[in-house]
């Protein structure tokens, strides 16, 4: 019997180099794709803006393209975002998701704030080894990918992130996980999009941070496996 489709959908700033140490605990069960959101990963900047939407169309593309429709999807932080406005466009695509660290609620607040993290000039004052790993996983252009990182969230703030009446319309199973050492993402965000899923999960990972570098591989697959089946 053919292997159920699971698409890992990475976070903002990120690429599917991620999953790589995740990717090895699924593909025993499941035919796993990973793939880059436009501009990341050393991707070409395409001409227009970062947007949920385009993020979108590219994982539509990706199914078309390799005719595996429906699939489950993993989203990690941004990439949980794009899964379930996929599954709000377009249900027919989408199977079941999970997400991590998924930061739903947006407003002008969040915005400047997490915008404030994503300046360049002070990633390569403060964090010098993550300005390295940015530049490792993007090339030259990953301060342009921060810059237009920085404007997709003040769209995000500007529609009201992704609501819990956007939530109620999501028919497929919808597991929403939160690490217990979360400092970007609130209990109360997961919450209320959790309680408005008509199929909904709600699962607190121990020990768990919001960077997925950081976050147990083995931890996480036991979560996705129980939840994918």
């Amino acid at each position: 019997m053919a292997k159920a489709t699971l698409i890992l959908l990475h976070g903002a700033l990120g690429s599917r180099e991620q999953f790589s140490a995740l990717a090895p605990f699924l593909q025993d069960r499941y035919d796993v794709h990973a793939l880059n959101l436009e501009g990341h990963g050393g991707a070409a900047l395409p001409e227009r803006a970062f947007r949920i939407e385009h993020f979108v169309e590219n994982v539509q593309s990706y199914i078309t393209e390799h005719a595996i429709a429906p699939a489950h999807f993993f989203g990690y932080s941004l990439g949980g975002f794009v899964a379930c406005a996929l599954a709000k466009a377009q249900p027919e695509l989408a199977h079941s998701i999970a997400t991590l660290g998924t930061k739903f609620h947006w407003d002008a607040e969040t915005a400047t704030r997490e915008v404030a993290l994503l300046d360049p000039a002070t990633i390569k004052t403060k964090i010098p080894k993550f300005a390295q790993a940015l530049a490792e996983r993007h090339g030259a252009n990953w301060e342009a990918i921060c810059w237009r990182t920085q404007d997709l969230l003040w769209s995000l703030a500007g529609r009201g992130g992704f609501a819990p009446q956007d939530a109620a319309t999501i028919q497929q199973r919808v597991r929403v996980m939160l690490g217990d050492r979360d400092a970007t993402v609130t209990l109360a965000e997961s919450h209320a999009i959790f309680q408005a899923l008509p199929r909904g999960e709600f699962e607190i990972l121990p020990a768990t941070p919001h960077p997925f570098e950081i976050v147990s591989p083995t931890r996480l697959a036991q979560s996705l496996l129980d939840f994918f089946g």
